[in-house]
């Protein structure tokens, strides 16, 4: 019996178009663009000048706080402006503007492929390091990863748990990074297993994932300690709470993170980038993108630059279908759509998915029929039909008591619904207003 989380959960089609296709190096674009907030937490601090000649690898923007992270230069060449830009979060971000001029990296990263498995920096160097390195969560949160390596006074974590779930319908970077680079995946889940003090791990990943889990499960017996846990397929799988309570069968209180249940969560991309920060002394100024879609001539996954172009990526991938309704950052469920192809992918671009526009048209919202699926879908217990009542009448004390912001905004009750209610919407829309009011209570 496969194992999963226990409340809600959907099974969209998976659509894995790209799941057989090897990881490739994208061209050098001419021009980058680099946003300094990259991460959630205070943006970076630009430290370059107009004029500027950079490397790859060399810093540009200083981290702006405890959360925050510093920003790399992806490429060499010259600094020519600083502007503001909408990137693919959908809003405009500060950014440094690179003319590429070759390839010449920093001369402390070590560019050989040989594997380093000795792990000689202590926990306290390797939390440095990954905080010099600027590696971010890249499972789609791009929560500074130094900070998750950093377990509170008073608190003791007991297992590091491996998200290799990809649940989201389309995406395969999590995948294809499992099978072309698990060893160096693996040295990196040591890495973060040594930094935070703790002798086991578990990789989780789903079950439409049989070669990963065969692939990784040989791998892990030269690694003590470490366990791969094949899970059911649903989503949203890969949500926190959810893969902690289908690995470890523990539930994490309203309001509370993963340590209080003795648990730290990592993503498989970001055990890689680890890996590559503190073996090879290399900051992560790239990451492994799909370029996906149904009407795409060649979907792929590709190893990209930040500050790449979206449309650089289209065309590797054969260009802009005709049909194409939609460019999405990220995958259908949880992506946001792009204004245009200009946007530069960043740390947490997992995905570019090319939507039809037959698929992509919202339909006409009907009256709420009072059927209840959005409440059995929801992974965390909440009735998200009561929710988007109390967004629209902007009664937002009550949505507060309704544990509005324990929502994880996995889409699963807007799939569902008969009448195509824009839930998760109206639901974001509750908790910015509602996340102001707490800033302010604080203050």
């Amino acid at each position: 019996m496969l194992k999963t989380f226990s409340k809600g959960g959907i099974h969209p089609p998976e659509n894995k178009l790209t799941a057989n296709k090897q990881i490739e190096m994208l061209a050098l674009p001419k021009t980058v663009v680099v946003p300094v907030a990259q991460h959630i937490g205070a943006p970076a601090k630009i430290i370059v000048k107009r004029g500027d000649m950079v490397k790859a690898g060399q810093i540009i923007a200083e981290s702006g706080g405890f959360i925050s992270a510093n920003i790399h230069s992806p490429v060499s060449g010259k600094v020519t402006k600083f502007d503001k830009i909408i990137d693919t979060s959908g809003y405009k971000k500060d950014t440094v503007i690179i003319e590429v001029e070759g390839d010449e990296w920093v001369d402390t990263i070590d560019k050989s492929d040989t594997l380093i498995k000795e792990i000689s920096l202590s926990p306290e160097e390797i939390v440095k390091r990954v905080n010099d390195s600027g590696v971010v969560g890249l499972g789609g949160a791009t929560f500074p990863s130094y900070v998750k390596l950093m377990v509170p006074k008073g608190k003791k974590a007991d297992v590091l748990i491996l998200n290799g779930v990809e649940c989201e319908p389309y995406l395969t970077s999590d995948h294809r990074l499992m099978l072309e680079k698990g060893e160096e995946m693996l040295v990196g889940v040591k890495i973060i297993m040594k930094a935070i003090n703790v002798n086991k791990a578990i990789i989780g990943i789903e079950n439409n994932k049989k070669d990963a889990i065969e692939h990784l499960t040989t791998l892990c017996q030269g690694y003590d300690g470490i366990t791969v846990v094949p899970l059911k397929v649903k989503y949203p799988q890969g949500g926190e709470k959810q893969l902690i309570k289908a690995t470890i069968n523990r539930e994490i209180p309203s309001g509370a993170l993963p340590i209080e249940v003795g648990a730290v969560v990592q993503n498989v991309g970001t055990a890689f980038a680890v890996y590559e920060a503190v073996q090879k002394n290399k900051p992560l100024f790239e990451r492994v993108i799909t370029i996906t879609g149904k009407s795409l001539k060649n979907p792929s996954n590709f190893l990209v630059r930040v500050g790449t172009a979206t449309s650089n990526l289209i065309e590797a991938a054969g260009g802009l279908p005709e049909d194409t309704g939609k460019i999405i950052s990220g995958g259908p469920m949880m992506g946001k759509a792009l204004l245009n192809d200009q946007s530069p992918v960043t740390k947490g671009t997992s995905g570019i998915l090319i939507m039809p526009e037959v698929e992509s048209q919202r339909r006409k919202m009907l009256p709420c029929i009072r059927c209840a699926k959005c409440v059995s879908v929801c992974p965390m217990g909440l009735e998200p039909f009561l929710l988007m009542t109390y967004s629209v009448k902007k009664e937002y004390e009550r949505e507060e008591k309704e544990r509005v912001m324990d929502c994880i905004e996995c889409g699963s009750c807007s799939y569902v619904c008969p009448s195509d209610r824009p839930l998760l919407d109206y639901i974001r829309l509750g908790k910015s207003e509602i996340g102001k009011i707490i800033r302010s209570r604080k203050a």
